[in-house]
């Protein structure tokens, strides 16, 4: 019997972001609370930037924005937002969005699978992504089951099961 495997991956659709940041963008425009303020939110290049004329409403719209993502299935460790900057007389911030897992991040994780996971589990790094694989289909559940259970500060999602 061949081995069974899975990829583990850290991917965002980029359509549910822009989603997400229409819907912000959306909800700035027509709340009574930013009428006045200059606040806005949109994509500038591949960052976000969110602006206002007010550290604390620079801060709300960031808020607004990561409710709609968590909305549409997000994770917000694929977020990374900056600190409000002031700008002559608004405040921005910029965030981008993490794909990808960094080689560090991957011995990390495969890692934790040599020293916690079952016998007879394999785990190697392929680019940005890892793969698990094993002769057993319980033990790669148990994989699963024990990267979830680990919070890692980057989204991981789990892809390709075979």
């Amino acid at each position: 019997m061949a081995d069974s495997s899975f990829d583990i991956v850290s991917k965002v659709d980029r359509q549910e972001v822009d989603n997400a940041l229409n819907q912000a963008a959306k909800e700035v425009s027509q709340r009574y609370d930013f009428k006045g303020v200059g606040a806005s939110i949109g994509w500038s290049g591949e960052k976000i930037e969110i602006r206002a004329n007010a550290e604390e409403r620079a801060n709300a719209v960031l808020d607004i924005f990561q409710s709609k993502l968590v909305k549409r299935g997000i994770s917000l460790k694929a977020l990374d937002s900056g600190e409000p900057q002031p700008s002559g007389k608004e405040y921005k911030i910029f965030s981008t969005i993490k794909e990808g897992i960094t080689t560090e991040d991957a011995k990390k994780v495969a890692k934790l699978i040599r020293d916690e996971g079952p016998k007879g589990v394999k785990a190697q790094v392929q680019g940005e992504e890892l793969r698990v694989s094993s002769k057993s289909r319980d033990a790669l559940q148990e994989v699963q089951r024990l990267v979830k259970e680990k919070d890692f500060d980057f989204a991981l999602q789990f892809v390709n099961y075979r």
